[in-house]
């Protein structure tokens, strides 16, 4: 029993130790170069990271909540296209920064509540749902752009991902304050919160959960519309960071949030996963993208290092279910 025990605490301490592995690891495989080597380590190459992971890392605190519960979006990178789109309009039409900021998080909650509610209230599949939505959002933003990049006009929303001081790590932007604060926050919301472990209650089965007396159809649908909310606030960095709203911005985004959330340890199969491992999840994933561009390597070559990384993270996690069973 003792030795159960000590397997068990062994295995989750491997579980929380793995994305912080896999970041070093990461990190390191690129100072290997000595002509990378005195870029990379740098004070300004580290924000640049942490500006960069933030559009991933906001949008992985949604994914966290959709994957823990045993479901998938795929909408999440044409919802943050268009909302990017909604921000810049609105702007551009004389809206006030703070009327854009609420309407463009809105935007992607409404998208995230029509998911939750066609998933939960018709229990179709979330992968047919989102994939559905994913052709729709990417439509609604190039009919509402007219298929061409808006640019927004000067206001503080653009100060939010602003790079300031590009030379030296501080001060960073606001948008990666409001990231740690946000990741800090949705941390307490899943382990301190009823709210919370409903949702792994659901991942882990979802009618033992209906038979505890978890209105689970409820439960879904908040997931999906507060999952809109922070795809929603990714859209808003991305007009910050770009200036302006691009319909054809965040294509195959989907697929870097969910290995993000899926290397920091999170089950595709539901009942497991962390807000420390996808934010984690989310910064390896920026560095090899930023290490890849320092090492001057194609686009395409790119692609394929993230697709084995998806493949690898995917392995990882059925070997991790596999052994707990076996255990």
């Amino acid at each position: 029993m003792a030795s159960l025990e000590r397997t068990a605490k062994l295995r989750s301490f491997l579980n929380v130790l793995g994305p912080f592995l896999g970041l070093i690891f990461v990190v390191g495989l690129f100072c290997l170069s000595n002509e990378v080597r005195p870029y990379f380590l740098t004070g300004a190459n580290f924000k640049i990271i942490l500006i960069q992971t933030v559009i991933v890392a906001i949008s992985a605190l949604g994914m966290t909540l959709i994957i823990v519960s045993g479901g998938i979006d795929l909408s999440a990178g044409s919802v943050v296209a268009l909302t990017s789109v909604v921000g810049a309009t609105l702007l551009v039409k004389g809206y006030s920064p703070m009327a854009a900021i609420l309407l463009t998080v809105l935007t992607g909650g409404a998208i995230g509540l029509i998911n939750g509610a066609a998933i939960a209230g018709f229990r179709m599949l979330p992968f047919i749902v989102t994939l559905g939505m994913m052709g729709v959002g990417r439509g609604l933003a190039k009919w509402l752009s007219g298929s061409q990049t808006v640019n927004a006009p000067e206001t503080p929303v653009n100060n939010i991902m602003a790079l300031v001081d590009p030379v030296h790590l501080l001060p960073l932007p606001p948008g990666v304050w409001i990231t740690v604060g946000l990741a800090i926050m949705m941390a307490v919301v899943m382990h301190q919160t009823v709210f919370g472990r409903y949702v792994f209650a659901i991942g882990s089965n979802e009618s033992t959960a209906r038979l505890c007396g978890i209105r689970v159809r409820l439960q879904k649908t908040l997931i999906y519309a507060i999952a809109g909310l922070f795809f929603g606030l990714a859209g808003l960095m991305q007009m910050s960071r770009l200036n302006q709203g691009d319909p054809t911005a965040a294509i195959g985004l989907e697929l870097d949030i969910i290995a993000a959330v899926v290397i920091g340890g999170a089950s595709l199969n539901g009942g497991s996963g962390s807000i420390l491992g996808s934010m984690i999840g989310a910064l390896i994933m920026a560095v090899l993208r930023n290490g890849s561009n320092q090492m001057g390597w194609q686009n395409y070559v790119q692609e394929i290092i993230i697709g084995i990384v998806i493949i690898l993270a995917v392995g990882l996690d059925k070997l991790r279910q596999k052994r707990s069973h076996l255990s």
